[in-house]
């Protein structure tokens, strides 16, 4: 599977230079400005060394940083005891056929906004079904707001988790995708797949029961169709890790559409 696995990844390098293939980038850099969830730690870059070291040029650094901090994923043991942890995910549930849920016009005005079953009908009605393995991200416009503190935690305290207010998954949904859809990762361009209001993070134990990864924290969607991608994942392998920071991205061709995608 794994030896399948690259020879795919190689072909994709071939088909950007052969074709009319474009990439795009899905998460956000690590800097100072990353955000991170309350009783996370920060992401913090220390210079061990930067300069001229004999006759050559010689760079060192070192970082600390909380697992689910800035672009990331959640492994399902993050919320669900002896399930998947990052070191233990399959590579080949982190590639798969992109879905995008356009939501932004019913986020307008509505920051608690929730992905109900209907939204994901109408993509179907408009695009085809939902591919297995697919990788399915929420488009709320919310990234237009990071990395302001503030704004993309939808409070002007955003210390106090008990003001939070921006959109994200409604349960149900996400159990419809996992039981009737199998995709391999539900993904949001806010902080969280749960949205802000919640409490008790139900989206985020239903995920982690079905040994599903959560993805958070997207950027650029608008910059990728709803369908005809492929979005790649790729994590920090980290040992026993709950999360972990990942470069995610996005291919699709100028041309047409992959066909990935089925008839209802």
């Amino acid at each position: 599977m794994q030896l399948n696995l690259i020879a795919s990844i190689l072909l994709v390098c071939n088909f950007v230079e052969a074709l009319d293939v474009k990439v795009v980038e899905l998460s956000y850099e690590l800097g100072p400005e990353t955000l991170f969830y309350p009783g996370s730690p920060p992401f913090v870059l220390t210079i061990l060394h930067r300069g001229i070291t004999g006759a050559y040029w010689f760079e060192l650094n070192k970082f600390e940083a909380g697992e689910h901090v800035g672009t990331h994923l959640d492994a399902p043991s993050h919320f669900s005891e002896g399930k998947l942890r990052m070191h233990e995910i399959p590579m080949e549930k982190l590639i798969g056929p992109g879905v995008i849920i356009d939501v932004k016009d019913k986020v307008e005005g509505n920051p608690d906004f929730k992905v109900s079953i209907g939204d994901i009908i109408a993509w179907e009605m408009k695009h085809k079904k939902i591919p297995e393995c697919a990788i399915v991200i929420m488009n709320s416009g919310w990234g237009k707001n990071y990395p302001n503190k503030a704004l993309t935690f939808g409070t002007p305290t955003p210390e106090d988790p008990s003001t939070f207010h921006y959109p994200g998954w409604h349960t149900e949904t996400v159990d419809w995708l996992i039981k009737t859809r199998h995709v391999c990762v539900v993904g949001t361009d806010t902080p969280s797949n749960d949205p802000g209001d919640s409490t008790s993070f139900p989206v985020h134990q239903t995920l982690g029961a079905a040994n599903v990864p959560g993805l958070e924290n997207v950027a650029n969607l608008d910059s990728v169709p709803e369908s005809g991608s492929t979005i790649y994942v790729a994590p920090i392998k980290l040992k026993d890790g709950s999360g972990a920071q990942a470069r995610v991205f996005a291919t699709f061709s100028n041309v047409g559409k992959h066909e990935y995608y089925q008839e209802l």
